[in-house]
């Protein structure tokens, strides 16, 4: 079954505070019951300074980085480096990390869910001719492009995705795909009920 896919401009991404004030953040989506808390969040973290991350608890967490020189994770467990161009990091919301750029400002990916009710699975990879996503039922696929342009769906010329905007596609009851055409890098977040999946 041929999915509607939600696309996410960049500019239409919300900034706001983090949780616990000390940066800013760009919201891109977020799931969950209407009027409740989210099940999962994706945004993109503004780290331009030394700062304490925000604690989650019951949530595990992913971050990618995405431009700049570097970003240390300091926690009580040691320091994990994110090295350009993409270093990327698992960790539970509880543990206390301070972000630290290596090299000036960076911008991280940042893929949030509660563990035990959402399993979340985050992959790398390079978009070339053509991509088909298959949702399973009930489940949530969240495409970031990275770089490079796409276009979405068979139809002619197919709305534009380009680097920077997001896609959601989402499956009900039945199982759901969406094709997408281009040329670049993404992310590509597989959001389902239960435990996380294999890396």
């Amino acid at each position: 079954m041929q999915a509607q896919p939600l696309l996410l401009p960049a500019n239409g991404y919300r900034r706001e505070r983090w949780h616990n004030g000390a940066g800013w953040t760009r919201e891109i989506a977020r799931g969950g019951a209407p009027g409740g808390a989210w099940d999962w969040r994706v945004s993109i973290a503004e780290i331009e300074a030394p700062a304490e991350f925000s604690r989650f608890d019951g949530v595990d967490r992913e971050q990618v980085l995405l431009s700049g020189g570097g970003l240390a994770l300091e926690s009580a467990t040691g320091t994990v480096r994110l090295e350009p161009p993409h270093g990327r990091h698992r960790y539970p919301g509880e543990e206390g990390v301070r972000g630290v750029p290596i090299d000036g400002p960076v911008h991280a990916f940042n893929l949030m869910w509660r563990r035990g009710r959402i399993g979340a699975t985050l992959w790398h990879r390079p978009l070339v001719g053509s991509m088909v996503l298959f949702a399973e039922p009930g489940s949530t696929w969240l495409l970031y492009l990275m770089a490079g342009q796409a276009r979405v769906g068979t139809g002619t010329p197919g709305a534009l995705l380009e680097a920077g905007d997001s896609m959601l596609v989402r499956a009900g009851a039945d199982r759901a795909s969406q094709r997408l055409d281009g040329h670049g890098e993404a992310l590509l977040a597989r959001l389902s009920p239960g435990p996380a999946g294999p890396q």
